[in-house]
Parts: C-alpha cells; sequence; structure tokens
C-alpha cells in the first residue's frame, strides 16, 4: 500500500464484522480498499468484500480500539453485521435463524474458506489461516454454525481454555458433541474427546490443524 487508508476508509476497516472480516460500504470505497489490498472481493455470490490480513492488522492496531473479549456474545455486536454464534448468548439474537441467516453464514464461510487461500503459503482451504488462530473461538463458532450445528441452550457452546491454540466445545447431548467433532474435524480442525472432572461430563478440546 503507497499511502495509509484515508479517514473514511479506516471507519470502513472499524467497521468490519469482527469475526469474519466482512466490509459494508459503496462500490467505490470498497474497490479503493481493494486496490490498495486491504480487502478482497469474494468470487462467488454476493460477491460479498473481506478484509484481508493487512486490513486486519489496520482495524486491530487503531489508537484507542481494544480487543473484545472471546467470551463476549459477538452476535449482538452493535454494528448490525454478521457474527458467529458461540452458544454462549444469553439469547438468541434478532435473525439469528430462518433463511437470511442461512445465506449469510454460508457466506461468511466461503469468505473464510477465500482468506485460508490467500493468506496459507501454499493457497490451502482446507487448513485453518493466521486469522482463526487469534480469533479461536468465533472462527471454531464459524465452522459448527456453517456446518448446521445448532447453538445455545439446546446445542454447541464454545470458549477458551487455558491451553494455547485450543477451544473447548460442549454440547447437550452425545450425538450432538459427535456432530461438533465430525464438523470441526472437516474444516480443519484437531479434536480429541476429553471428560469434565468432577462433573464426568464430556467436551471437546479442538485446535487448529497445521
Amino acid at each position: 500500500m503507497a499511502k495509509p487508508p484515508t479517514a473514511a476508509q479506516r471507519r470502513i476497516i472499524e467497521a468490519a464484522d469482527p469475526a469474519t472480516g466482512r466490509l459494508t460500504g459503496s462500490e467505490a470505497q470498497l474497490a479503493a480498499l481493494v486496490r490498495h489490498r486491504l480487502a478482497f472481493r469474494h468470487p462467488r455470490p454476493p460477491h460479498a468484500f473481506f478484509l484481508t490480513p493487512a486490513g486486519h492488522r489496520i482495524r486491530e492496531e487503531t489508537p484507542g480500539r481494544s480487543a473484545p473479549s472471546p467470551e463476549t456474545p459477538t452476535a449482538a455486536a452493535p454494528s448490525g453485521l454478521f457474527a458467529a454464534r458461540t452458544g454462549t448468548e444469553p439469547a438468541p439474537p434478532p435473525g439469528a435463524t430462518g433463511p437470511a441467516r442461512a445465506r449469510d453464514v454460508r457466506s461468511a464461510w466461503e469468505g473464510l474458506l477465500e482468506m485460508r487461500r490467500m493468506t496459507n503459503p501454499d493457497g490451502a482451504r482446507d487448513r485453518p489461516c493466521a486469522w482463526e488462530r487469534t480469533h479461536l473461538v468465533q472462527a471454531a463458532a464459524l465452522a459448527l454454525e456453517a456446518a448446521g450445528c445448532p447453538p445455545g441452550p439446546d446445542g454447541y457452546g464454545v470458549g477458551e481454555t487455558p491451553q494455547p491454540e485450543a477451544v473447548a466445545v460442549r454440547d447437550v447431548s452425545a450425538d450432538g458433541l459427535r456432530a461438533c467433532a465430525a464438523a470441526l474435524s472437516a474444516a480443519g480442525w484437531q479434536v480429541s474427546e476429553h471428560t469434565e472432572r468432577p462433573r464426568a461430563g464430556r467436551y471437546l478440546l479442538a485446535s487448529p490443524r497445521r
């Protein structure tokens, strides 16, 4: 990039979806970000725009901007943009189900696969990228929601763990836990099942595959 983004471009970058980097703005504004290699346009309909790793760095390095806690319910983000459901939200946010949500989830997942292609050294789409390793909870939640696993009280919940590069995934049923394990494995995560003490419940420990 030859020069830093303008104030208007920085506002668009700062307003990007925290989970996927999806952008909103006019066609001219977004095309300018693409020229500066701060964004890319997804090749499939609806041809949404997403931040590149350089765009993510600008967003995260904005002075005075604090990184959101992974435990914060991202689906209720005030921007109204798409955010993957972690399953830990107090209540389903407006628009959390239905055809529109399904389209948004599908578009966000395709955007993440394209980010993998652009940022993994070998262009692999079946292996998590650097962004996913720094946004573990959001990345795992998106993989689960994109696979059709139900989040929330009747389904999965994704949370942090003390272990580096790992998240814990819980589900209310053994079948649900197996479905989560299959979805994450298919999305390029390493998954193992463990017993939680002292309750003797089962949970998954999932890490992005290298």
